[in-house]
């Protein structure tokens, strides 16, 4: 049995880090709604870039559409693009998207295909350099960026697009997570080239009532110079909703060890009263025993 001296420290222990514990649940709320907010605004914009980048990739077939809407033609080679988050204490959420990278990984490489990694996020790294160190080529950590921004998505994009124009890959992926609600955040994988893959039939196109539009300049040149934006969109939607489900992911953790702290300070504070008052029965007896005694 502990002694008082020892359950008086360890309620002190306890509810020092329920302090913490509430204080990160309380500035990871904060951020949720900023992070939250930007997230949804951003959705409407990437769902109109979709919905563009299919209306005038309707009529492109053929070698003379642009390389980044059709790819090369095969499917052998996989550049996967894993973004999770750069810090830990957010639960389950990067664990999820590395479980999501390690199936995809394994499934490809069943088949015969060559994969190549990068990393946006710290943990993404840390935790799949355990299995494919030699296939990571990049690695991108967001520590240093005091926020998501179209910039940060650029920057990202042009790795990828230097990489296709090279002939490094056919096929380029990013898993990441949907942002769904606090408690939930869904892991997800994305085409981001070929864009025709990645044309989402669901979003709404634009309704043209019948009208017949002619495109100046031609369509191939106008997709030569949007699907670029589009790569970045796509990106730059991932890392929002990656930094809302972060948010999510670690207001919900906080709250479960809060509440778990408070229900071991709980049980410590009674075994710490029960042992003091069995001390205190023990000394009575003794005392009533030395009196008799005498």
């Amino acid at each position: 049995m502990a002694s008082l001296k020892e359950l008086k420290n360890r309620i002190t222990s306890v509810n020092s880090t329920k302090k913490i514990t509430k204080a990160m649940q309380m500035v990871a709320a904060a951020k949720l709604r900023r992070a939250q907010e930007a997230a949804e605004l951003a959705r409407p914009y990437a769902e109109k870039m979709n919905a563009v980048v299919a209306n005038l990739s309707n009529s492109m077939t053929g070698p003379d559409a642009p390389r980044m809407l059709i790819g090369t033609g095969k499917s052998e080679r996989y550049l996967l693009v894993v973004a999770t988050a750069d810090r830990g204490l957010c639960g389950g959420f990067n664990t999820n998207i590395v479980r999501r990278a390690r199936e995809r990984i394994s499934e490809l490489l069943r088949e015969g295909k060559s994969v190549e990694i990068i990393t946006v996020g710290k943990k993404g790294y840390e935790q799949l350099k355990r299995l494919y160190a030699d296939k990571i080529v990049e690695r991108i950590e967001l520590r240093d960026v005091k926020k998501i921004d179209s910039a940060t998505a650029g920057r990202i994009g042009t790795s990828i697009r230097t990489r296709f124009e090279a002939g490094e890959f056919d096929v380029c992926q990013i898993i990441s997570a949907e942002f769904v609600n606090v408690m939930t955040q869904k892991p997800q994988t994305q085409t981001i080239i070929p864009a025709r893959e990645a044309i989402d039939d669901s979003v709404p196109r634009p309704d043209l009532k019948g009208a017949l539009y002619e495109y100046e300049p031609d369509e191939e040149s106008i997709l030569e110079a949007l699907l670029p934006r589009y790569v970045d969109t796509v990106i730059l939607s991932s890392l929002l909703e990656n930094a809302a489900g972060e948010m999510g992911a670690r207001m919900a953790a906080m709250d479960s060890a809060t509440r778990n702290a408070g229900e071991l300070i709980d049980k410590l504070n009674l075994e710490y009263n029960r042992t003091r008052q069995a001390k205190i029965t023990t000394e009575l007896i003794e005392i009533i025993a030395g009196a008799e005694a005498v």
